[in-house]
């Protein structure tokens, strides 16, 4: 499984941005995806995750009422819609495929098997 993550940039506090990550390989509607971020000398943190099938979505308190994840199986892609963006958002976003089935949410950067490249997004105050 290859991911390549797109839709950063540089955006105002207040602002909005729509990261975009395209997988290739047709199981891509039986996998869990999630965002992940990191921001410089800090460890790589869980953003947003979604189930295989789009019908459970969780997110990381900081993110919460601000981003939205959704899947487009059909398109094999995932994506994050950041509204609402602060200057602390700031950080390179992951993509990540998790190919095995955990009862939990997928909160932990160990539940997944395959990484997209990264995209940075920075906000400024």
């Amino acid at each position: 499984v290859q991911l390549q993550a797109s839709g950063g940039g540089l955006v105002q506090a207040g602002g909005s941005l729509r990261l975009s990550c395209a997988a290739s390989g047709r199981t891509f509607s039986s996998y869990a995806m999630g965002w992940f971020r990191q921001a410089p000398g800090k460890e790589r943190e869980f953003v947003a995750a979604i189930s295989w099938s789009g019908g459970s979505t969780y997110y990381a308190d900081s993110v919460k009422g601000r981003f939205t994840i959704s899947r487009d199986n059909a398109k094999n892609t995932v994506y994050l819609q950041m509204n609402s963006l602060k200057p602390e958002d700031t950080a390179v976003y992951y993509c990540a495929a998790a190919t095995r089935y955990y009862s939990g949410s997928y909160v932990y950067t160990g539940q997944y098997d395959y990484w997209g490249q990264g995209t940075q997004v920075t906000v400024s105050s």
